[in-house]
């Protein structure tokens, strides 16, 4: 007997309270059936993926794909290499408050001389060009590129015009660069970052390198709950999909492209560049369109001599608003338009992991639905303390369903807070229990406002390029100059002499 039948056909169960509680039960088991089913499909393909990274980790054969690299450190006495190899792009709207740094810390960590960084502004944020070139301190590997236009257009739009930017110095001054290397205008990098893409771009089509969110103290729970997502992405699930072969997600920072790859695209693009401008997440359909195009990335988890991880640094978010911002954009971009634009695509493999990328929406779907459901079942819960109504006992398969799910959801903290814990010691593997609860806030409002701006979008409204504010560590201190200065002639850098 159910539920409802049981409250109206007991002589105890006579008054409104009561009547109410039963359509509470009721309410509460359909929601945690529904949670409970979609959790224990989400249970057994993360169970899967743990599975498959387990043999691989065991048994898999070591090859440039798993590329366990060791680098000594870069000498800062070392002889300069002349030849330019990797034009780094950074695109910048409305960054004046971390470029400069941001440059610091390149020019400070990456002492060799083979690459530029190339860093897009926009004609109405002069501050950001000014930050930049106080950060270069005159350092002729820097490059300031106008855009010409104001801003902001989208990242993409901002990628392509430094793509045309570097193209005109290589025909201008007779050389090719080997690499593209993407960066945000946020991000500490590693001083062996470019020696990676010097060893494996030879053989792959691009290279992602794990990126380590930085703890706020003062937002420990938003900002933190990124650095537990990242570790546990990139512990885990990137490896597999490098090791498997599939088509691989770039993060847009902390990565390196052959630069004929990216020729490649370019010249198939009606955009003159080969990032796509129509896209909130350009980044993660670059690796699926290598991917497609014949190419193949490489996700590697490298240390240098001191055995740091060779990865890319940065705050995130730590204000919820902010945190949600991002978030729906990642969303709109990889859940929903990223569904429209790149499809099912490849073997059951790569299927497997975009149904894993684009599974966010229907994830937050079911949160709500077992997050109410509890809600329900605690207000029934006190109606029995009350004795205004008395639940019926629960169905066989129901508790053992909430068993296993129960028990997988152990599992999945644990798997959580054991890949934090490789990477920011154990302290912030215990802090990563109850950002779980924090991440699943956020990515909850994150969907509802991904759905609602797709749906607008369906209607013709342009999908919104929502930017989130940063800010960075403070870069070292001056530090001797090794190349030529900058100076910036007309609207276009160049390097010279004082």
């Amino acid at each position: 007997m159910g539920p409802i039948e049981q409250a109206w056909g007991d002589a105890q169960c006579s008054t409104l309270a009561c009547h109410l509680l039963a359509w509470t039960d009721l309410l509460a088991t359909e929601l945690l059936l529904f949670a409970g089913i979609w959790f224990f499909i989400g249970a057994v393909d993360d169970l899967a993926l743990d599975g498959v990274w387990l043999w691989q980790r065991l048994f898999g054969r070591r090859d440039g794909r798993d590329a366990p690299l060791t680098f000594e450190s870069t000498p800062r006495d070392a002889a300069p290499d002349p030849s330019p190899r990797h034009a780094v792009f950074v695109p910048a709207w409305d960054e004046a408050d971390v470029i400069g740094d941001m440059v610091g810390h390149c020019l400070h960590r990456w002492r060799q001389e083979n690459y530029r960084l190339y860093i897009g502004v926009y004609a109405n944020d002069p501050a950001t060009g000014f930050a930049a070139l106080r950060g270069a301190r005159g350092d002729g590997r820097v490059r300031i590129v106008p855009l010409g236009i104001t801003g902001p257009s989208s990242k993409a739009d901002c990628l392509n015009r430094i793509w045309l930017a570097m193209r005109a110095d290589e025909r201008e001054q007779g050389f090719a660069f080997a690499s593209v290397v993407l960066h945000d205008a946020e991000d500490v990098v590693h001083p062996d970052e470019l020696r990676v893409y010097d060893r494996l771009l030879g053989g792959h089509a691009f290279v992602q390198l794990p990126v380590n969110p930085l703890i706020d103290p003062a937002a420990p729970l938003v900002s933190g709950h990124y650095a537990d997502e990242f570790a546990e992405a990139h512990v885990r699930a990137m490896p597999v999909r490098s090791r498997l072969g599939v088509a691989m997600p770039c993060a847009g920072v902390g990565c390196g492209f052959a630069r004929d790859m990216l020729q490649a695209l370019a010249d198939a693009s009606a955009e003159q560049g080969p990032f796509a401008t129509d896209s909130l997440t350009e980044d993660y359909e670059l690796g699926i369109r290598i991917h497609e195009a014949g190419g193949r990335g490489v996700f590697v988890r490298a240390r240098d001599d001191k055995g740091e991880l060779i990865a890319t640094r940065a705050f995130f978010p730590g204000d919820l608003t902010a945190s949600v911002r991002q978030k729906t954009r990642w969303t709109i971009g990889i859940a929903l338009s990223g569904w429209d634009r790149t499809g099912w695509s490849g073997g059951v493999a790569d299927i497997w992991m975009r149904a894993r990328d684009r599974r966010s929406v229907l994830s937050a779907l079911v949160l709500v639905s077992a997050y109410l459901g509890l809600l329900c079942w605690l207000i029934v819960g006190a109606g029995g303390i009350l004795d205004w109504y008395a639940p019926p006992p629960l169905d066989p398969a129901f508790r053992l369903l909430l068993i296993v799910n129960g028990l997988a959801l152990a599992w999945r903290v644990l798997v959580r807070a054991l890949c934090t814990g490789w990477q920011y010691g154990a302290r912030q593997a215990l802090w990563s229990i109850p950002r779980a609860l924090v991440g699943n806030i956020i990515a909850v409002m994150a969907a509802r406002r991904a759905l609602l701006a797709y749906a607008a979008s369906l209607g013709g409204t342009p999908l919104p390029w929502d930017k989130t504010r940063h800010h960075i560590p403070a870069a070292p201190g001056p530090f001797e100059i090794p190349g030529p200065v900058l100076r910036l002639v007309g609207d276009r850098p160049e390097a010279g002499s004082e």
